[in-house]
């Protein structure tokens, strides 16, 4: 029971860690352009 006391705590700090961090990375554009990428590795590059 007493690790109980200490997992739940830890187990919700984890949690909001990980939404401030999901919050944070799309605020910052991190999602914005979902395909460009796999665009830009298919084009050629000319000399």
């Amino acid at each position: 029971m007493s690790g109980l006391l200490l997992l739940i705590p830890v187990a919700i700090c984890l949690g909001l860690l990980a939404l401030a961090a999901f919050l944070w990375a799309l605020r910052s554009g991190q999602y914005d352009d979902l395909e460009g990428a796999g665009h830009r590795i298919l084009e050629d590059d000319l000399p």
